[in-house]
């Protein structure tokens, strides 16, 4: 006999406590509008003087003006984890200094050519924490 699976729930968190769970994880996703298609690039991030700073495979003359960025963090045995999306204007780093640190401190693939670091301007945090429901 097996006992029915735990109800599950999604809880909306403040954008301050989203944003120290974006800050603690490394590894999200890029999304943005090319062609009237969505494009979903995978992408690395920091957090650095309020700013969020995404090292992703995207040709930067297709990167808009306002993009989306999805990080999460899910545990499905368990059920729990959470999700975080932050939106907002988007300028590619053009600096040679800059983008040398950044390529250096952003770890993971590269992409040669295409491999492309954007700072994003968050205007819209919004997180939600993944739980059990209490019975």
């Amino acid at each position: 006999m097996s006992t029915p699976p735990a109800p599950l729930r999604m809880v909306e968190i403040s954008g301050a406590e989203a944003l120290w769970l974006l800050e603690g994880s490394t590894l999200g996703r890029l999304v943005y509008v090319q062609r009237d298609l969505t494009a979903v690039r995978p992408a690395r991030h920091t957090w650095e003087y309020g700013r969020l700073v995404v090292r992703t495979p995207a040709p930067a003359a297709a990167v808009p003006a306002a993009v989306t960025y999805h990080a999460d963090e899910i545990r499905a045995v368990p059920g729990t984890g959470w999700t975080v999306t932050v939106s907002g204007p988007v300028e590619v780093i053009a600096d040679p200094d800059e983008a040398a640190h950044h390529g250096r401190s952003l770890t993971g693939w590269r992409h040669g050519p295409h491999d492309t670091l954007l700072r994003i301007h968050p205007k819209t945090v919004t997180g939600f924490r993944l739980a059990r429901a209490e019975v």
